[in-house]
């Protein structure tokens, strides 16, 4: 079962048109990467952020694919190019099927 955990982003809230602004996300994860072992010796099975897509006004403008040797809480810092008013969408997805989506708007003038 999955325990995708809380998502956090910070996008800034107004841009001048064409202007490059910083995103920053992560989202919280319990993450085994499934090389480990519990105190009897069995392995921990593997629990892992697979992807993380951004998408900006129904464009994807950010794709990541992640592996074992990723962190816990999987952090992304990216830049992305003012264009216009719109909702940012951000979703992780785990291998046990956990989905985490969050939104933030943008207002470009």
């Amino acid at each position: 079962m999955s325990r995708m955990g809380k998502a956090r982003v910070r996008v800034p809230e107004r841009a001048a048109r064409g202007e490059i602004v910083e995103i920053r996300t992560m989202v919280d994860h319990p993450h085994e990467s499934g090389f480990r072992h519990d105190d009897m010796g069995r392995p921990i099975p593997r629990h892992i952020v697979e992807s993380f897509t951004c998408s900006y006004s129904g464009r994807e403008i950010f794709r990541a694919r992640l592996h074992p040797a990723v962190s816990t809480n999987p952090y992304f810092m990216f830049y992305a190019v003012a264009t216009e008013t719109g909702e940012l969408v951000f979703t992780w997805t785990d291998d046990q099927g956990g989905v985490a989506t969050q939104t933030a708007k943008i207002e470009v003038t």
